[in-house]
């Protein structure tokens, strides 16, 4: 039968079909703008095959050390999880929450609401010997790391006494900037004889009207003049303007106003043929200038402030390439010599007639801007023996380094990040100075909330938990034991009456179709018969309160329902909440019935007595409705006689149940094309039981929410193919710890050491309890707002691991994304 939600998608894949091609176009070009947006966005995800799997500090690190150095120095993806383009990560963030566990979490699920519902990574966290701070900072990086800044540290001593003297980094360090670094300011220029509005001698200068700022956005131009020998000395006899692709702009020949003496032309290529027919002076080109410039103009030229002489123009953004490669003693390159050494490429040769302007102008701008797209010591270091003469020491065999330090925060330091702790006083592992110090929770927010900006690398922990639980005489033991007795009775249901006679083989038998079952016991009374039913996860109690309360088992009508106690009096908000939760949203739970199973006990009941037809003791009156009629659910042939044979059977106990035809095995195939008809399934995880067979039960991972919702909705049609569907509950990570933690609780209560009514009880100290849940919860929800983006956040719960017990913790993970 065909999902109602396919023939929905069907409509709209029509309705898509019909549009017309422009619009199509249009939507393509908006999803591809948002999908460019989405594909840089940093996040984490762990293969569904490790969800299982216990995160131990070792793991934990890996992550920790790619997160904040990445591949650049040498960092490598973690074994067991992937973090997507991690060079978009602005910082990271790690949380210890002293004193809680997993059992602690799950105990207080829905009081822990932001930790539930924001982090989409949760897994199982192995307590470790070491204090976890001190082990996050001491951890060694990966060789590859080590090997990395080992390699940066021997080029830096040996550059570090030649770069430590060299002009350029003396004038401007080492580090890459933005152009705005390299614009002469206006005292400079003043020295070096610019014109400069207001200083004698440039009253009858044009100023361009250039914004007081420029940005390291801002365009570049470059400009060079020839000039010739008038009466007056040196004036403008041709200028030549390009923009920041190397385009000319402005290519013009200028006549002075003056008688020309010499026309330069070895230097210039100007004769006086050329001039003859030139009528364009000085205020023409000005006007050009002025039309051409934007406001925020950075001009470039090579010994600029000639050029600028000779145009009789004011400037206030410049850069001079003879000033950028700077030499001693206020000596100047050629421009000549730059091209060769730096570009690569010969201008001003003697096959040219004179300098051409425009292959000057573009040959001062490409300077330029290589220069600031390197670097100041990526220029010396290049070219430092081509113009500066000088030689880069080698190491001999005989220089001894000193061994890097593999510590992670060294190596964080080392990187340029900064490292700080921040929580109570203790014996960390790195230097004091990077640690911050206070007596209560609230301290360490308001702490951390003050310099959020600016911490790289952060780890902050708090301790309310483990103090309340140390001031109020709690041990972990306690709120394990309760919680085993809580997702013990979660996994219970009570069921009946039954007919007597009908023993536990026959429950089992029954039961074991919603999921498998751990363990029955039978609850006899003075007249009927009921069971108490546990089973191994939580979704076969709500499939069995689901499908076979109200059904009828030998003429009977039994109902099935959840114990009723202190403990339980919350399990529908704590189902809503897990079914609601980042883990199991995408996920339904899927259990296989075997074809000898009769619909009758399965399907659900209509109103009124369902008698099964040729059953012993079901006695049938005019007033009794028929198969068939009236819209109520038809047995046919074979399910009647199926329906007899168990019913028969039934009457002597159970004790000669036909076993049937095995049950058929899920397989991934068979899946992906009873669940495909819904969405996109990303994975299918099926169970083993441990001798080996595939259990008869499966999680499915929908691509989306969404169609997930279509699956649970529809769930009859899913019936009919003998499959029942409910909503996933039990988070990945947990399912393996559940059980163990169930089959625990069952054996302590055999020994009698405590009883689950016991445990379950409520006592004055929950409440205590519950209150610092919730002002924690509160803290860790104002300091994951107060995170910048794209900040790793890390939160976790360390658990125990003493003579007293092994009590596993929790490791949350997520790229905060707050634009999304």
């Amino acid at each position: 039968m065909i999902p109602p939600t396919l023939s929905c998608s069907s409509r709209k894949r029509k309705e898509n079909a019909s549009t017309k091609p422009q619009d199509s176009k249009k939507m393509k070009r908006k999803m591809t703008d948002a999908d460019r947006v989405v594909h840089h966005i940093p996040r984490i995800s762990v293969p569904f095959a490790h969800l299982q799997q216990q995160v131990t500090l070792d793991m934990l690190t890996e992550v920790l050390h790619f997160a904040a150095l990445g591949k650049i120095n040498g960092a490598k993806q973690p074994s067991w999880c992937h973090l997507h383009h991690q060079k978009n990560i602005q910082g990271v963030n790690i949380v210890v929450l002293n004193g809680l566990s997993q059992c602690l979490f799950y105990q207080h699920f829905l009081t822990l609401q932001h930790l539930r519902t924001n982090y989409n990574t949760r897994l199982t966290f192995t307590p470790s010997a070491t204090d976890l701070p001190s082990g996050i900072f001491s951890s060694k990086v990966p060789e590859s790391v080590s090997s990395c800044f080992a390699q940066r540290d021997q080029e830096s001593n040996q550059l570090r006494d030649v770069m430590r003297l060299h002009p350029i980094i003396r004038k401007f360090g080492t580090e890459v900037k933005g152009l705005t670094a390299y614009t002469l300011p206006q005292e400079e220029m003043i020295k070096k004889h610019f014109p400069v509005r207001g200083m004698p001698g440039f009253e009858d200068f044009v100023s361009t009207e250039s914004d007081d700022c420029v940005t390291d956005r801002s365009p570049l131009y470059g400009v060079d003049c020839e000039m010739c020998i008038t009466e007056q000395g040196y004036e403008l006899a041709r200028v030549s303007l390009v923009d920041s692709s190397g385009t000319c702009l402005l290519d013009d020949l200028v006549r002075p106003p003056n008688r020309i003496l010499d026309y330069l032309t070895r230097f210039s290529g100007i004769t006086a043929a050329m001039l003859l027919p030139v009528t364009t002076i000085v205020k023409d080109v000005q006007v050009k200038l002025l039309r051409l410039l934007p406001r925020d103009a950075v001009l470039v030229g090579h010994s600029l402030e000639n050029d600028l002489r000779a145009l009789k123009l004011i400037h206030p953004h410049v850069i001079d390439t003879a000033l950028l490669y700077k030499k001693e003693f206020g000596q100047r390159f050629k421009l000549k010599v730059l091209a060769e050494a730096v570009l690569g490429r010969q201008i001003q040769t003697e096959e040219q007639n004179g300098h051409d302007p425009m292959e000057d102008a573009s040959a001062a701008l490409e300077l330029a801007q290589y220069f600031i797209k390197a670097g100041p010591r990526k220029v010396v270091e290049c070219h430092i023996n081509e113009l500066w003469g000088e030689s880069l020491p080698v190491s001999t065999p005989t220089d001894v380094q000193p061994a890097p330090s593999s510590r992670f925060a060294d190596v964080l330091q080392k990187s340029g990040q900064t490292v700080t702790f921040i929580g109570k006083r203790s014996d960390i592992t790195i230097n004091p100075s990077n640690q911050q110090w206070h007596s209560s929770d609230k301290e360490v927010l308001a702490s951390f909330r003050r310099q959020t900006s600016w911490l790289s690398f952060s780890l902050v922990q708090f301790s309310s938990v483990s103090e309340h639980m140390k001031n109020s005489g709690l041990q972990q033991e306690h709120h394990h034991q309760r919680l085993r007795a809580h997702l013990r009775q979660m996994c219970v249901v009570f069921a009946g009456p039954f007919p007597s006679g009908f023993g536990e083989r026959g429950v089992k038998r029954l039961f074991r179709c919603c999921g498998a079952v751990k363990r029955i016991r039978m609850l006899p009374t003075s007249h009927r018969m009921h069971a108490e039913i546990e089973f191994r996860l939580l979704e076969g109690a709500v499939l069995a309160v689901q499908t076979l309360s109200g059904h009828i088992v030998h003429g009977q009508h039994i109902q099935v329902q959840r114990p009723v106690n202190e403990s339980t009096l919350d399990l529908d908000l704590t189902l809503d909440a897990l079914k609601e939760d980042p883990l199991n949203v995408n996920h339904v739970h899927v259990m296989r019935l075997k074809p000898i199973v009769n619909p009758s006990h399965i399907l659900p009941h209509t109103n009124g007595p369902m008698p099964v037809p040729n059953a012993p003791g079901s006695h049938r009156t005019d007033n009794d409705t028929k198969p068939g009629e009236n819209g109520t659910t038809t047995i046919d042939a074979y399910n009647s006689k199926v329906a007899a044979s168990i019913n028969e059977t039934l009457m002597n106990g159970y004790n000669q149940l036909p076993q049937g035809p095995p049950a058929c095995a899920l397989s991934e195939n068979e899946l992906n094309k009873v669940f495909g008809h819904f969405g996109v399934v990303e994975k299918i995880l099926r169970p083993s039981k441990p001798n080996g067979r595939r259990a008869r039960h499966a999680s499915i991972k929908f691509q989306s929410p969404e169609c997930a919702a279509a699956a649970l909705g529809s769930s009859e049609e899913l019936r009919d193919q003998r499959y029942l569907i409910c909503p996933s509950l039990t988070p990945g990570h947990l399912r393996s710890w559940a059980q163990e933690t169930t089959t625990e609780m069952v054996e302590v209560a055999v020994e009698g050491r405590f009883s689950s009514n016991t445990i379950t009880e409520n006592n004055p100290l929950d409440g205590k309890m519950e209150g610092v849940m919730k002002k924690l919860d509160d803290r860790l929800r104002k300091l994951f707002k107060s995170l910048p983006d794209r900040t790793l956040s890390v939160v976790v719960l360390p658990g125990q691991s003493s003579l007293n017990g092994h009590y596993p913790g929790l490791c949350f993970l997520e790229v905060k994304n707050g634009f999304l």
